[in-house]
């Protein structure tokens, strides 16, 4: 066997304790795998002092990155730092001294990866990325090269496992919101500061990615429609139960000639998908091909291990890879940059498709017909009502299902149902995804 391929970590945390753990559990199988071993000899933090539960030794443990990146014996360099910086430099700075990347660094990636595959290409290096969508789960490689005779139609995750567990937990037990995020807050399994999640932007990143990969097109990231959780109430989940859906927090991406959708927010989903039934903080990618029909991937979509495998797998690929020649087998993208297509992200006024609707509304004769007016008005066409707890006088949810509308529509019509002296507080409106396979 070959002599051993030197690795440097940059970034000790949660994540990089895990691959540090897996490197040394299963040392002999991944030297099989890899065709030689592996040996992670310099770790990068500033914090050098805190317990990871697994010591750095024997790597060197140092708080300069310049240790990793400029030491010509390291021929591979994971980035676990997260964020745009300095992760940007010290990936840019590894790239220029021509060693191979594996990140999980999603946001990085979302907002500069054009800068960074393009600089990985020019310099002939490797750049693996599995990690940074669905953490174990092998979506973008699949999407690369076991789907790429196919071309992709559609593809809908769910992949952000906070989010999941909160409305999962709203919707077995009827609890609001605000109390399951506390809750989950507690246990660790939402951040202090939840709003990369609760907010759709952690799944906004991970859609730049998959939206690439599926379609061969580099959206902005700024450019993709983003929407958390936090307007979804539990009645909400009661009245999309009734309806036979159940509410998720999608990440949608969809093919186009001119135009590619790319979009994040709560969706309700046909009970009975396989996507309805994803719950706790499990993943789930579900693409649609033109040739193979619908697939599903799913799994442990963060956490220390399953994150720390898909890190180590595109580790012993990169090593593979070096083992056959200097070139790159497959383009970090999975087409060179170049052939990237140039279509815009269509602006979600230019959505089509059916609605939920409620309103809190005085429950007094005529409100219901100004509002069902009101929607005709604007071409809007309803499907179903539901209104229950009827008390004169008293404030009342009333829910509607809309036919297909235009978006631009609905919220010029939402606009004025607002301003109606019955109506009170901002209408809720929730997209449904009827025809997902």
């Amino acid at each position: 066997m070959a002599g051993a391929v030197k690795v440097g970590l940059l970034g000790f945390g949660t994540i990089g304790a895990g691959v540090v753990k897996l490197l040394r559990a299963h040392r002999a199988e991944i030297a099989s795998r890899a065709g030689r071993p592996i040996d992670l000899v310099t770790i990068a933090d500033l914090d050098l002092t805190t317990d990871r539960g697994v010591p750095a030794a024997p790597a060197r443990l140092v708080p300069d990155a310049r240790a990793v990146l400029e030491d010509p014996d390291i021929a591979i360099v994971i980035e676990l730092i997260g964020g745009y910086e300095p992760a940007r430099r010290f990936v840019l700075a590894a790239i220029r001294n021509r060693k191979d990347i594996v990140t999980a660094n999603k946001a990085l990636l979302a907002v500069h990866g054009v800068e960074i595959v393009r600089e990985a290409e020019r310099h002939g290096v490797r750049l693996g990325f599995e990690a940074s969508v669905g953490g174990g789960i092998p979506i973008l490689r699949t999407l690369k090269e076991g789907l790429a005779g196919d071309r992709t139609a559609a593809v809908y995750g769910i992949v952000n496992g906070t989010c999941n567990h909160i409305l999962t937990t709203m919707t077995r037990e009827e609890r609001s919101f605000a109390e399951v995020l506390a809750e989950a807050q507690r246990l660790g399994l939402a951040e202090a500061d939840p709003s990369t999640d609760v907010d759709g932007i952690d799944s906004a990143h991970k859609l730049a990615l998959l939206t690439t990969l599926a379609f061969g097109v580099a959206p902005r990231f700024k450019d993709i429609p983003t929407e958390g959780i936090r307007h979804v109430e539990a009645m909400d989940i009661a009245f999309a139960r009734e309806l036979g859906y159940t509410i998720k927090l999608l990440a949608i991406a969809k093919e186009g000639r001119t135009a590619v959708e790319a979009r994040v927010h709560p969706t309700m989903i046909p009970n009975g998908h396989l996507l309805a039934d994803v719950g706790g903080n499990f993943n789930a990618i579900f693409v649609r091909g033109a040739a193979l029909g619908p697939t599903m991937y799913y799994g442990q979509g963060a956490g220390q291990m399953p994150t720390a495998t898909a890190v180590v797998a595109d580790l012993i690929a990169a090593v593979r890879d070096s083992a056959v020649g200097t070139a790159v087998r497959v383009p970090p993208w999975g087409i060179p940059q170049r052939a990237l297509r140039r279509l815009r992200i269509r602006p979600l006024a230019e959505h089509e498709g059916e609605y939920y609707l409620r309103f809190m509304a005085v429950d007094r004769p005529g409100v219901l017909a100004r509002i069902a007016g009101i929607l005709a008005r604007f071409d809007i066409s309803i499907a179903s009502v539901i209104q229950k707890d009827r008390r004169a006088g008293t404030t009342v949810p009333i829910v509607l299902r809309t036919h297909r509308a235009r978006e631009r529509d609905l919220a010029r019509a939402l606009g004025a149902i607002r301003r109606l002296a019955g109506v009170r507080g901002r209408p809720v409106s929730i997209r449904i995804e009827e025809q997902l396979a």
